[in-house]
């Protein structure tokens, strides 16, 4: 009998809800659980709703061919922006890091999504992300600058190495491109004291 099962059958409706919501990102069985319940006794002040709303995405937004946002319009409203930079290149790991960014209003360039990280671990090779798309828009596009904004982790650092290497490799067709990356160190109001000395080290390492 399957442990998930509310009601001593498998793959009651109310199994797969819980199911659906437990693949989540964030979500474990217990918070999928409450998510299920309270939808279902508030079906039509949030479930439905939220079906529709689902729906309506599923149907309506898209992946931008150009950069890999997520928008209505396909090239995405950054894209078709004219006021933007283009001849400067952000490149990020994922959606959420490209509306990160737009929230500081500090950007106006453009971007490149990759659609992940390189990661040995899962199985993830330059294959499996954009980055043919990245050397191919650097070389047709003659961007001054770009921005490699990704994580500071063993992961981001492996991408960040590896699209450099490319770039400056024979099949960039730029040798004349600046290659950046984010300043890693102390964040605005942090307290040295409570600080990892990873991140200090970083920060003396990177100073101004």
């Amino acid at each position: 009998m399957s442990q998930t099962s509310n009601y001593g059958r498998d793959d009651g409706p109310m199994d797969q809800l819980i199911r659906a919501f437990a693949n989540l990102p964030g979500l474990g069985p217990r918070s999928a659980r409450r998510i299920a319940l309270h939808l279902l006794s508030r079906k039509d002040s949030a479930m439905k709703p939220l079906a529709h709303a689902l729906d309506h995405a599923a149907e309506t937004i898209r992946t931008c061919s150009a950069c890999g946002n997520l928008d209505m319009a396909d090239p995405c409203r950054v894209c078709q922006d004219t006021s933007r930079n283009a001849r400067t290149l952000c490149v990020v790991s994922g959606v959420s890091d490209l509306w990160a960014i737009e929230r500081t209003g500090a950007y106006k360039g453009r971007y490149h999504i990759l659609g992940g990280l390189l990661s040995a671990l899962d199985g993830i090779g330059p294959q499996d992300l954009r980055i043919a798309s990245l050397l191919e828009r650097v070389r047709h596009d003659g961007f001054d600058e770009i921005i490699l904004a990704l994580a500071a982790t063993v992961d981001g650092q492996a991408t960040a190495h590896y699209i450099t290497d490319r770039l400056h490799g024979n099949n960039s067709g730029n040798q004349a491109v600046k290659i950046t990356r984010l300043a890693h160190g102390i964040p605005v109001g942090g307290d040295l004291d409570y600080l990892d000395d990873g991140t200090i080290a970083t920060a003396l390492k990177s100073r101004a």
